[in-house]
């Protein structure tokens, strides 16, 4: 039996969903990331190359947004970088990347 709070996650066959007041929101990998350490960039490649938005946010340990970025995604563009990073304090951190109506979430590290 699987329980939890309004807000709460949980994993069913390998997908995440998020439970809510609203409808279930599903979780799909729409990017892969080169390396889940990372030192002063992010390296992403797209699984799809249509036009997109994509929005990202870096969050450290605690939660805190440490890092943001929005992008208009040319179609045909699968590489992404996120230069700037290099001032973060090293430790864990926690990226999320939403395209559209689809959303991923992936722990990483910075090392020296």
């Amino acid at each position: 039996m699987i329980t939890g709070s309004a807000n709460s996650s949980r994993k069913i066959n390998n997908n995440l969903f998020c439970e809510g007041a609203n409808q279930p929101k599903r979780s799909t990998m729409f990017a892969k990331i080169k390396s889940s350490n990372f030192i002063d960039a992010l390296q992403f490649e797209l699984m799809e190359y249509t036009d997109s938005f994509l929005r990202g946010i870096l969050k450290d340990e605690k939660g805190s947004i440490c890092s943001t970025m929005e992008r208009e995604i040319p179609g045909g563009q699968k590489k992404i970088n996120w230069t700037g990073l290099n001032d973060l304090p090293y430790g864990k951190y926690t990226l999320e990347l939403s395209k559209g109506g689809e959303e991923m979430k992936m722990n990483l590290v910075k090392r020296v």
